[in-house]
């Protein structure tokens, strides 16, 4: 088993999205679950040893559910066409995440559309010590691997108890803070994708840092 059979196998699932169809073919699943768990085991020692503050996060506790949860999403077929999971995970937010799927893989991190009091401490970070994270964004490196931050829709104005003519005014109407990479399949089958993932980690991390140590501040 490898990331060619993970592939076949979202895409004959997604031709046949059923429960009966899952039933019948589970022990493929568990074939392609099992392969992408351990290598996330993998992945997961090499970014602890690139990162002395690593938060260690086995496979089996990084990888979601491949279940859609039809309760907020009554719409969406009843499996995702993806596997993803979420290393260096503190909480459930903010950690390393990778996605391998039909419609698009990649490697992403930080906070998509946080709960009101996690993004009112990003955006007290910001008030307070904005330029480093626009030293961050802007660093040649960071621009060249993510381009900038996840398009998301700002607010039209300050949000409240911050002026408008904020040096920072741009970054404080956000409501997502989260880079992404994009990736091919050829990238994903190449022998050295661990590798990129872990470059991708490392320039990824003094962002991700930022904005973990602006949340646990207020926590």
């Amino acid at each position: 088993m490898g990331f060619p059979e993970l592939f076949d196998f979202l895409e004959r699932l997604q031709q046949n999205n059923s429960k009966e169809w899952m039933d019948l073919h589970r022990k493929e699943y568990q074939a392609a679950r099992v392969f992408f768990v351990s290598w996330l085991d993998e992945l997961n020692n090499k970014l602890a040893a690139v990162d002395p503050d690593y938060f260690d996060t086995p496979g089996k506790k990084g990888i979601n559910r491949i279940n859609n949860n039809l309760m907020f999403a009554p719409h969406k077929p009843i499996y995702k066409d993806h596997f993803g999971a979420g290393l260096d995970q503190l909480t459930k937010q903010g950690d390393f995440y990778i996605e391998v799927g039909l419609k698009q893989c990649l490697l992403a991190g930080g906070f998509w559309r946080p709960e009101k009091s996690v993004l009112r401490s990003i955006r007290d970070a910001i008030d307070y010590n904005g330029e480093e994270l626009v030293a961050i964004l802007e660093k040649p490196s960071f621009k060249k691997m993510f381009g900038g931050l996840y398009l998301d829709d700002p607010l039209k104005t300050a949000p409240k108890g911050f002026s408008k003519e904020h040096p920072h005014i741009d970054l404080l109407r956000r409501k997502t803070f989260a880079v992404e990479v994009s990736l091919s399949r050829k990238q994903i089958l190449d022998p050295n994708y661990q590798e990129y993932c872990t470059e991708v980690y490392i320039e990824m991390l003094p962002f991700r840092r930022y904005l973990r140590e602006a949340v646990s501040v207020e926590s």
